[in-house]
């Protein structure tokens, strides 16, 4: 069974932003998968269901962004999950908007939220996929470029990266995580 994890803020306040890249990931899937991610437990939304054959968990942290790990644990240790089932999708500002990188494993970067997760999960040896959000022109204003509102220009490139985050997860799903490697970094 894979945990398939998206990292965002739960407030309807942040579902327009670039730090909820991972909660539209997981949205996308559930649609595509007619998943409901309804279920409130271990301090998140989430829903079973099938994807290529698989069993999988949707998850969408309701902790905040910094807390993030404390859901993921809370789920793992639940259902017992093996850190090889386990895939994060998070924004990334060291990525152009559009794209994706996927990686085995590694640490967490500047990236509150991960830093939570590999806080918790006491390793860095899980799979992500990080969802290019690109870098604000002024540094100064990071806070603001990631929660705050976005151009409809941008907005379409930040679809294309959660689609791409989405084909992705059921390749990686489908034909392994090299594979997918291959096909979408």
């Amino acid at each position: 069974m894979y945990l398939i994890v998206g990292l965002g803020n739960p407030e309807k306040d942040y579902s327009d932003t670039r730090h909820n890249m991972g909660f539209n990931t997981i949205n996308k899937l559930a649609r595509q998968y007619e998943i409901e991610v309804t279920k409130n437990k271990f301090k998140g939304l989430y829903g079973n269901g099938i994807i290529e054959g698989e069993k999988v968990i949707l998850l969408k942290p309701q902790t905040f962004m910094n807390l993030s790990g404390e859901s993921i644990q809370e789920m793992i240790q639940f259902y017992k999950i093996e850190m090889a089932q386990l895939i994060v999708i998070y924004d990334d500002i060291d990525i152009e908007p559009g794209m994706i990188k996927i990686r085995k494993a590694g640490g967490p970067g500047t990236h509150n939220g991960m830093k939570s997760v590999v806080k918790e999960l006491n390793t860095q040896n899980f799979k992500r996929i990080r969802v290019g959000i690109g870098m604000p022109e002024n540094k100064e204003n990071m806070i603001e470029y990631v929660i705050g509102a976005i151009s409809e220009q941008d907005k379409e490139k930040l679809n294309r990266g959660t689609d791409l985050a989405k084909d992705a997860i059921v390749e990686i799903i489908k034909s392994g995580i090299d594979i997918a490697m291959n096909k979408f970094n």
